[in-house]
């Protein structure tokens, strides 16, 4: 008799949002705490902008790393050794009094947490039929937005009750915490886990045997992925979209503070607002582009017509936040903005398990998210250039990204479905 349908899958995804949320409460640390920090160790706006392209480098270096590591030694060990150093090195905040020792601990956090991001799209692929796959993807980066909508307000709770030193080293017990659960959840993958039913496995591996077949399977190393144009239209798709993330991922208290003149409770007040609308679209994206699989839409049609949706918001939202001259409305523009691209980069990142097998979707998505840090690393030193008056500037640039990343997604991309070996076809 079959087993009923367990629902491994959907605890395992939660537990990588979870992991999620407790990311972005340690990255969003430094940026909330800014004002205290700079004040205390006698930094500048440049000194941030350094820090965060030191954070920025050495997180596309981890993003390649961790894509090649997380295919090699499994999902299980892959998140238990990115969030295990990543708390450890933003406790190690807590002892630095200069701005050379903060990029030591940043350098150290961003390879670390750069893990995340392919780790999460493996197990996407590992443990998701594609009709699931952008829904799980998007609760993974809804667990981003969480963590940004708790970062703000939760660090500026702990910073005046305990100061930033001590506020670095609670923050990094959180991860530590998280990897119990992790290691007794995650012992095997969906054909071999013993929690797994035979329907769920079936509906997971694709095949009414329940039984993986490896032999059949492309695993494409580095040089054989750079030869699909597939893999070029996700690079670049992530090199035009991901700076419209970090550039309020990084920079929103401090545009708070230097436009509207606020204080780390002030921005704790206001800085997650946001997020909210990134939550939605996390869950709203994955959803869409489910449905439309589920009513008979190829899955790569699906997928670009949920980014291109995501895209018609981001554009007019960017100009919205340029008119903006009070802080409520300059916070629920950018919500809409973040809205619009949570829906369209939760689509782009499930691509990679649409194109190749799992054995593979870790190195994609690294070499996707390394692309997505060298577009951020051109505007974050852009930043302290063109706001010296005003963050106009700084938002028409970002929102002229936008259909950029639309050629990228439609024209260079092509076509979405399981790629085979090119060598087979003669």
């Amino acid at each position: 008799m079959t087993r009923a349908r367990s629902a491994v899958r959907w605890l395992i995804v939660g537990l990588i949002a979870v992991a999620t949320v407790i990311n972005y409460i340690d990255r969003n640390a430094l940026a909330v705490m800014w004002p205290a920090v700079a004040r205390d160790v006698g930094a500048s706006k440049e000194d941030y902008a350094l820090l965060v392209t030191v954070f920025m480098l050495f997180y596309a270096l981890g993003q390649f790393l961790f894509g090649r590591l997380f295919d090699l030694i499994g999902t299980r060990m892959g998140f238990a050794l990115s969030i295990g150093v990543w708390s450890i090195s933003i406790a190690l905040h807590a002892v630095t009094h200069s701005i050379l020792s903060f990029s030591l601990v940043r350098a150290l956090l961003g390879v670390s947490e750069a893990g995340a991001w392919p780790g999460a799209v493996k197990a996407n692929a590992e443990w998701f039929p594609a009709r699931e796959r952008a829904l799980a993807q998007g609760i993974f980066n809804a667990g981003a937005s969480v963590g940004a909508i708790v970062s703000a307000p939760l660090i500026a709770l702990l910073f005046l009750w305990l100061g930033w030193r001590a506020t670095f080293v609670l923050v990094g017990a959180l991860g530590l915490l998280w990897l119990l659960p992790w290691l007794i959840v995650c012992r095997a993958g969906p054909d071999k886990h013993p929690w797994v039913s035979d329907a769920e496995r079936r509906l997971i591996l694709g095949d009414e045997s329940g039984q993986a077949r490896p032999g059949d399977e492309y695993v494409p190393g580095v040089r054989q992925l750079l030869s699909h144009r597939q893999t070029w239209g996700i690079v670049l798709a992530r090199f035009f979209l991901d700076p419209i993330w970090w550039l309020f991922v990084s920079w929103l208290p401090i545009y708070l503070a230097e436009t509207f003149g606020f204080d780390i409770k002030q921005i704790g007040l206001f800085a997650w607002v946001p997020y909210v609308g990134a939550a939605a679209g996390s869950l709203g994206g994955g959803w869409l582009s489910g449905r439309l699989i589920a009513r008979g839409w190829p899955a790569g049609t699906a997928r670009k017509w949920s980014i291109t949706l995501g895209c018609a918001v981001m554009a007019p939202a960017l100009i919205g936040a340029v008119l903006a001259t009070d802080p409520l409305w300059a916070v629920l523009t950018i919500a809409a903005v973040l809205f619009g691209f949570q829906i369209a980069i939760g689509n782009i990142q499930t691509l990679p398990g649409d194109l190749f097998s799992g054995r593979s979707v870790g190195s994609l998505a690294g070499i996707g998210g390394m692309a997505a840090v060298a577009g951020t690393l051109v505007t974050t030193w852009l930043v302290p250039v063109m706001t010296a008056h005003s963050y106009a500037p700084m938002f028409l640039l970002v929102a002229a990204l936008v259909p950029l990343s639309l050629v990228a997604v439609w024209w260079v991309t092509g076509p979405v479905h399981r790629l085979d070996d090119p060598a087979r076809r003669h």
